[in-house]
């Protein structure tokens, strides 16, 4: 059974960075597409970054192009966001995904992803 597990959130100044972190369990994630998502309230859920486990093209949504960095380390099983120059407008709900289908691409839709963390609170302080 897959799990993902996000960690590293919590309060900072706005200026100020944080990486979080989303291991992964539970089979091989060749091939899976790796996001991250982020809600905040009474917004929809968006996308912020993805990375292909295999081949490692990611994709940033415009906002956080420049500030936001996505990894993965296929020794621990597991996915990062650095975020760098946090602003208020970052604060939300991050989430980890996985989606199985992926192939060579990395997906932005969250309708696609298959597997979901608990979600993790960023709160950036202005």
């Amino acid at each position: 059974q897959v799990q993902l597990v996000e960690s590293g959130g919590g309060l900072v100044q706005a200026g100020g960075s944080l990486r979080l972190s989303c291991a992964a369990s539970g089979r091989t994630f060749s091939w899976f597409a790796m996001g991250w998502f982020r809600q905040a309230p009474e917004k929809v859920r968006e996308i912020v970054a993805a990375i292909n486990w295999s081949n490692g093209h990611t994709y940033y949504t415009d906002s956080v192009k420049g500030r936001f960095t996505i990894s993965r380390d296929n020794a621990k099983n597991t996915v990062y966001l650095q975020m760098n120059s946090l602003k208020a407008e970052d604060t939300a709900v991050y989430y980890c995904a996985a989606d199985r289908t992926a192939g060579w691409g990395v997906t932005t839709n969250h309708l696609e992803y298959d597997y979901w963390g608990q979600g993790i609170q960023v709160t950036v302080s202005s």
